[in-house]
């Protein structure tokens, strides 16, 4: 899991500045000066490169601003981060928390990452699981038109459908203030890690070498700037299917070690699950898994 924090991720950092350019996890080595081409049509205009908006930061690991497809500018807001960040510690395999107290709080970053706008305040846990997925949604004191008007940021849109193998995508880090860059390179049946086992992961192609810190920061889809997935672990020592490493578990059980690729989990499914209000409703047609019955 890439939850380690600040003292592990720094020894690899000096001085903990930023780990990558904006856009890219690692920068290619210039290349020797040759003759300029002839002059080509200019280029179609592109889409404004993915930035920091919406994202937060937590003391342990990274967030975002979020809403759901049925959310409105009056409900309260939404910060959405990893199971495995939850203040009051990991949650077991097989257990879900809803509507848990919580005073945490986030700062908000501007759009460059490069300032704190304000601190954002949770007044409860609306969902936290670390079974099937590893997410934690807090639902904060403050709505969305409320953020917007005192800091000009609005959040990010959860989308309903799943991403594509090989979609362009982005993973935004508010710890590290760190953009990283690749194509989703595969969608795993079964990752393991430890006691949790999670469904239907997303892999990166190997450029995107997310770390410790980076824990909870939305994958954004670049086409559509819409976010598909929450980054969550790696495989650091290319062991199998232990802490900080996971495993690939296929339909046949199986199981593929993967030494240096990282991955996250699909949010398509709680996007579905929230309704007007911003609560996650456990219905029948809610797919996130539940409380254990009393």
């Amino acid at each position: 899991m890439t939850r380690r924090l600040a003292g592990l991720a720094l020894a690899a950092v000096t001085g903990g500045t930023a780990l990558a350019a904006a856009g890219t996890a690692q920068a290619a080595p210039a290349a020797p000066a040759a003759p300029a081409p002839p002059a080509a049509p200019a280029p179609a205009k592109q889409a404004k490169e993915v930035d920091f908006t919406g994202i937060v930061a937590l003391s342990n690991c990274s967030g975002s601003l979020v809403r759901g497809p049925r959310s409105r500018d009056t409900d309260r807001a939404l910060v959405m981060t990893n199971g495995h960040c939850l203040e009051s510690g990991m949650p077991k395999a097989g257990q879900v928390i809803v509507d848990q107290p919580s005073t945490r709080t986030f700062k908000l970053l501007d759009p460059t990452g490069k300032k704190e706008l304000g601190t954002l305040r949770a007044t409860n846990v609306e969902y936290a699981t670390m079974t099937d997925t590893d997410v934690t949604v807090y639902k904060l004191d403050s709505t969305y038109r409320q953020i917007r008007k005192a800091y000009g940021i609005p959040a990010l849109r959860l989308s309903a459908a799943k991403p594509r193998v090989g979609t362009e995508i982005r993973i935004v880090s508010g710890y590290w203030k760190t953009i990283y860059g690749c194509k989703t390179d595969g969608e795993i049946y079964r990752l393991r890690e430890g006691e949790w086992t999670w469904k239907d992961s997303i892999r990166y192609a190997p450029e995107c070498q997310t770390i410790h810190g980076t824990s909870g920061s939305p994958i954004i889809d670049v086409r559509s700037r819409h976010m598909v997935g929450i980054n969550n672990t790696g495989n650091d020592d290319g062991e199998r299917c232990t802490l900080n490493n996971p495993c690939e578990v296929d339909r046949k059980g199986n199981i593929t070690v993967r030494h240096g690729i990282h991955y996250g989990q699909q949010t398509y499914l709680l996007a579905r699950c929230l309704t007007r209000g911003n609560d996650v409703r456990l219905d029948r047609h809610c797919r996130l898994p539940r409380p254990a019955a009393k």
